[in-house]
């Protein structure tokens, strides 16, 4: 996982509520045990017609969402299955801030473990971003605030592991590893000797 420290970036906006893991990542998408190559599945059913051409208007096929880093949708964004697959094709697509009022536990707890920063806001907020698609904004995880063009900032909720973990570019597992001599010295230390 790489380091995400401070995210600067135009926005793209779905406004849509209750977006669920099955329209963020389709089931026929899931056989994949790799992330490469889930960027073109995010949203498949919305962003391709049937014969699988890009939708011109739909918001990730807009010329702008190229680069974009921040996604901003719609109340209870990543509802539904725990699908990791959702997130991995968020971040696949370039994408490294999800915006919401509400974002769902789980979808959550699986963006943190894969680099994607779960940003929930004040409804005011939110409801300023909807309106102002392509809104310039500042993702600072040490200091969890949103700021907007304006210098307005706003804090967000992250707790202090997933923080560490997004600041240091590791996952739980590499967190873990990194811990290796301290664990081997606390068994050796508690170990029974005969």
């Amino acid at each position: 996982m790489e380091k995400v420290t401070r995210i600067e970036s135009a926005t793209v906006v779905m406004p849509q509520t209750d977006i669920d893991t099955d329209q963020i990542m389709p089931a026929r998408f899931l056989t994949t045990t790799t992330k490469e190559g889930l960027g073109d599945a995010a949203f498949s059913d919305w962003r391709y017609d049937d014969d699988g051409k890009p939708i011109p208007d739909f918001p990730l096929n807009r010329p702008g969402a190229a680069g974009s880093k921040v996604l901003v949708a719609g109340n209870n964004f990543g509802c539904g299955s725990s699908r990791e697959h959702a997130p991995w094709g968020i971040v696949d697509f370039g994408f490294r801030a999800v915006i919401s009022t509400q974002i769902a536990d789980i979808f959550r707890n699986n963006s943190l473990k894969n680099g994607l920063v779960p940003v929930i806001v004040p409804d005011d907020v939110h409801a300023w971003l909807l309106a102002n698609p392509g809104a310039k904004v500042t993702v600072d995880v040490a200091s969890k605030t949103l700021t907007l063009p304006d210098g307005r900032s706003v804090e967000f909720p992250l707790d202090g592991f997933s923080q560490h973990c997004l600041l240091e570019g590791v996952d739980q597992l590499g967190y873990l590893q990194s811990q290796d001599a301290a664990i081997d010295q606390f068994e050796k230390a508690r170990s029974w000797q005969p």
